[in-house]
């Protein structure tokens, strides 16, 4: 008998389009592969959530992103529910979420990270908090929204904090010249590090990740094989830092303006990767032979309930 599988997407965060694009994709894949599968657009309505999850599938594809579906919420109502579901854990998931958190267990593991603190939004818009430039994002979104670059001349960066939607706290970072690396590990091994290059946007922001030619990927990442190394090892220590499992993608930054090898610096985890046409893992998957059906293949395969 066939096995069922339920995929979760959509759901109340600023990431909805793309995980409905990522559900669509993952459950077109999971039908190829002889699975009967229930799509499910999730919203806050929880009772009516549990009602489409019943009769009980035999695993649940988890395919959304940002608050609510990455953030451990819906892991803690699938671990009630006794259900198999893909990615990382409620632990892994909330902790990867939020910023700060996250960055206290990278720094306790001894990954190398970029200076940062939390501020108030009425702190920044006072004055300047750090020398610039330096980088102003919430502490728990995805996806890069709401993330802002602040650059010696700017005048009218205040104006975005002015009418910040993500909450009175701000992560704010020392900004890491050089490139965008991106890191995808799969169970306990780091497939590879693809570099970005922002097409139509100066940095890697929603636009640049979600838009068709919006960037440039470039698997494997063209830098030093050393950098390349160190890269990946970074990656994993992250993925294993947090606990997580499945498939999980480290973000870095490489500055290699005082030349080759540069160094690589880890921004954050994405425990919920994107499953889009544009998205980063399933490129590296490809780079090593696993097509994107296999990827979703693997995935299910390996959810995971009570760990």
């Amino acid at each position: 008998m066939s096995r069922t599988v339920a995929v979760l997407m959509g759901g109340w965060s600023a990431e909805r389009e793309v995980s409905l694009v990522s559900g669509r994709e993952c459950a077109a894949a999971l039908e190829k592969l002889g699975y009967v599968v229930k799509r499910i657009e999730v919203t806050r309505d929880l009772g009516r959530l549990v009602a489409a999850l019943s009769p009980r599938p035999d695993a649940v594809f988890n395919a959304l992103h940002g608050r609510g579906g990455e953030d451990g919420t819906i892991q803690g109502v699938l671990e009630m529910l006794g259900v198999p579901y893909t990615h990382s854990g409620v632990l892994a998931s909330a902790i990867a979420m939020d910023k700060p958190m996250a960055k206290a267990v990278f720094a306790m593991a001894g990954l190398p990270l970029a200076e940062g603190k939390v501020v108030t939004r009425a702190a920044l818009l006072r004055d300047d908090v750090m020398d610039r430039p330096y980088v102003v994002k919430p502490i728990n979104e995805g996806s890069s929204v709401g993330v802002h670059i602040v650059r010696t001349g700017d005048k009218d960066w205040a104006q975005d904090v002015a009418s910040w939607a993500y909450g009175d706290d701000v992560m704010v970072e020392r900004y890491i010249p050089g490139r965008e690396l991106t890191v995808a590990v799969m169970g306990e091994r780091a497939l590879g590090a693809l570099e970005i290059r922002p097409l139509a946007a100066p940095m890697y922001d929603y636009r640049a990740k979600y838009a068709p030619g919006g960037s440039e990927h470039i698997m494997p990442a063209p830098i030093h094989p050393r950098a390349y190394a160190a890269a990946l090892d970074i990656g994993l220590r992250a993925h294993r830092a947090l606990g997580c499992r499945g498939v999980s993608r480290a973000d870095l930054r490489y500055d290699d303006t005082k030349g080759e090898p540069g160094r690589v610096v880890l921004l954050e985890v994405n425990t919920q990767p994107g499953m889009t046409p544009t998205s980063l893992v399933p490129d590296i998957a490809r780079h090593n032979g696993i097509d994107f059906v296999e990827l979703v293949r693997w995935i299910v395969e390996n959810a995971a309930c009570g760990s």
